[in-house]
């Protein structure tokens, strides 16, 4: 793969996801919830803090799931819909080049928009920490600006790529709204792969165990991205935790993409 070209085609992705309206409506609504969390915060005496810190982790995992999904669903489909697909590939671009292009354009977009949503949220949780008492500071678990609380950006943007690579993965074979629904359907189920593991305690002998079991496999486990509980009561996240969950995180990115760009190099689009 030639890096210029990959490095085009994930700047154009990144330009067209800038103009996107779905795009600006969901970053101004996470910064809006980020916002008000300091006024939902002024209503718990002593726990204002802690409550900025959890709905702004929260804020940017779910509407970065949603420009994600919403986007990453269109990158190849909007392309065969719009047959602009056509002129791509008549142009001296490999497909495999288009597809992890267009994927990297979508990381680029994502990390962007989650660095300005943690510049906010930092920016709220710096006033409340000048306008409060030493006194009352003395009384939390952790600095309000605690930089430790990055780790968990850090999982959250990981995790984004997961679904990302998701939403790629099948926008390869499917239409938009079942890329949609496949990619969150995967995003819920991939919470609860670890209840997948332990029921067989409730089925018992039952083939149905056999299922479930090869289903906690297969599924991408997104519960251990989760680290906002620890960080907002300044819990420690080991530095061996996250390399182990960033390296598990990749795997499954890698086979993605991998897998989406195998499908789209043998359709047929005559």
């Amino acid at each position: 793969m030639n890096p210029r070209t990959l490095g085009r085609i994930a700047w154009a992705v990144f330009r067209d996801s800038v103009r996107d309206r779905v795009l600006y409506n969901l970053v101004g609504f996470a910064l809006l919830v980020i916002g008000a969390s300091f006024l939902i915060g002024q209503l718990t005496a002593g726990q204002d803090v802690k409550i900025i810190k959890d709905l702004g982790l929260a804020a940017m995992a779910v509407f970065g799931l949603f420009i994600a999904i919403f986007i990453g669903i269109g990158l190849v489909s909007k392309e065969v819909e719009r047959r602009s697909i056509y002129s791509l590939i008549a142009k001296p671009v490999r497909r495999s080049e288009l597809v992890v292009g267009k994927y990297l354009g979508l990381v680029l977009t994502i990390a962007i928009n989650v660095a300005v949503m943690t510049a906010v949220w930092y920016a709220v949780l710096g006033y409340m920490s000048w306008t409060e008492s030493e006194a009352f500071r003395q009384s939390w678990e952790a600095p309000a600006t605690d930089p430790r609380m990055l780790v968990a950006v850090y999982l959250i943007v990981v995790q984004l790529m997961l679904v990302m690579a998701i939403a790629l993965f099948f926008s390869t074979f499917s239409s938009p709204m079942l890329s949609a629904v496949f990619a969150f359907g995967l995003y819920v189920a991939g919470h609860f792969s670890a209840d997948l593991k332990n029921f067989d305690l409730a089925v018992g002998d039952s083939p149905v165990r056999y299922v479930t079991t090869a289903l906690y496999y297969v599924l991408p486990n997104m519960a251990i991205f989760d680290v906002k509980n620890a960080v907002v009561h300044a819990q420690p996240v080991p530095a061996g935790y996250v390399a182990t969950t960033t390296l598990y995180g990749l795997c499954y990115i890698v086979s993605l993409v991998a897998a989406a760009v195998w499908i789209f190099s043998r359709r047929d689009f005559k």
